[in-house]
């Protein structure tokens, strides 16, 4: 089978496990959607014979040109082009997550940064310090922070004053964010320490996102007092979490997915983002969960690529036939010396 990874980076410890997997066996080909000319690398790969399934671990406007092109031809792609470009978007992820009833923060849209100084003036439930805003299009480097008052909000305006946001109210928690991970219908779960869930993190994950990094810088070295759950057991999630991961993927169309929740103080589960084809690092079980994807996924298409072919040879068959029977030329009839001239031998 011929598997194709549309990726910068195909070293990355999920891609590169399930690469390990199937490599005895299989030809895996990494693609890197941002190397040379556009048009060029296009033309090389839909120029020859298409993988039978493409993952697509990226999400700029070139991958997912290129997962589009591919999909066109007929090839598979996990998660599919629509897909991954549906979640980057937070505004439209947002209502559709809530309008198939699952429990999604409230999200409130607004055209660039510096129009919620007015909207905090009266605030709306959403807009009312402690808030969380986010850049309302998902990418890496994208802003991510936690607002405790006006003087936060100024500060994020010297730098992101245009950018369109997404603001959530901050749900009151225990402080860790439980990550939960899907690879067709396998579940898996860690608990993170949130950045956004102390104040005292706050003026240093502000600097960090004024820089444009999406993640804190390491402010200390000394251990943490709090050593926080112990690790999240993806078989004994609460009850009802498995089932919640398995809706997002059916709503959003997606097979290789996170879910970021945190647990609200009445104990209830909260969805604050969605990923399409997160890293899943340090997940024992996940590369070979991927790997054993890309083969049902790949053995699907060859299946109708059968089929397809045997009602194709079938069609031509009975094309043939008809046509013969219109020219007495079907089984059994007698063939017309070709007459002079005609070429025939």
């Amino acid at each position: 089978m011929r598997v194709g990874l549309i990726t910068p980076r195909p070293g990355h410890p999920l891609l590169a496990g399930a690469t390990a997997v199937l490599s005895p066996r299989h030809t895996v080909t990494a693609i890197d959607p941002e190397a040379g000319d556009e048009t060029a690398l296009r033309a090389r790969v839909l120029g020859g014979p298409l993988a039978d399934v493409y993952l697509l671990k990226a999400r700029t406007s070139r991958a997912l040109a290129l997962a589009r092109a591919v999909e066109e031809r007929g090839a598979p792609v996990v998660n599919s082009a629509a897909a991954t470009a549906f979640c980057q978007d937070r505004t439209a992820m947002a209502e559709r997550a809530r309008q198939a009833g699952l429990p999604f923060a409230r999200t409130r849209t607004v055209a660039a940064l510096r129009a919620l100084r007015a909207l905090t003036a009266r605030p709306a439930p959403e807009c009312a310090f402690p808030f969380v805003v986010k850049s309302r299009h998902s990418r890496r480097g994208d802003l991510v922070a936690r607002v405790e008052d006006a003087a936060d909000l100024a500060a994020l305006c010297a730098t992101w004053a245009d950018e369109p946001v997404v603001v959530q109210p901050f749900v009151a928690n225990s402080g860790w964010d439980h990550k939960l991970w899907a690879i067709a219908g396998h579940v898996f779960a860690a608990p993170r320490r949130s950045e956004l869930a102390d104040a005292s993190l706050g003026r240093s994950e502000l600097a960090d996102a004024s820089l444009g990094r999406s993640e804190p810088a390491v402010v200390s070295a000394a251990p943490d007092p709090d050593p926080g759950p112990p690790p999240l057991d993806a078989h004994a999630l609460p009850p009802g979490w498995a089932e919640l991961v398995h809706a997002v993927g059916a709503v959003f169309s997606l097979d290789v997915y996170g879910v970021d929740v945190v647990v609200a103080e009445d104990g209830s589960p909260v969805i604050v983002d969605i990923n399409a084809f997160p890293g899943l690092r340090g997940q024992s079980g996940a590369p070979r969960a991927l790997a054993e994807l890309v083969l049902r996924v790949g053995a699907g298409r060859r299946a109708d690529g059968l089929r397809t072919g045997s009602r194709r040879a079938d069609d031509h068959r009975a094309d043939g036939q008809r046509a013969d029977e219109g020219t007495g030329h079907g089984p059994g009839a007698v063939r017309a010396a070709p007459a002079a001239g005609s070429g025939g031998a």
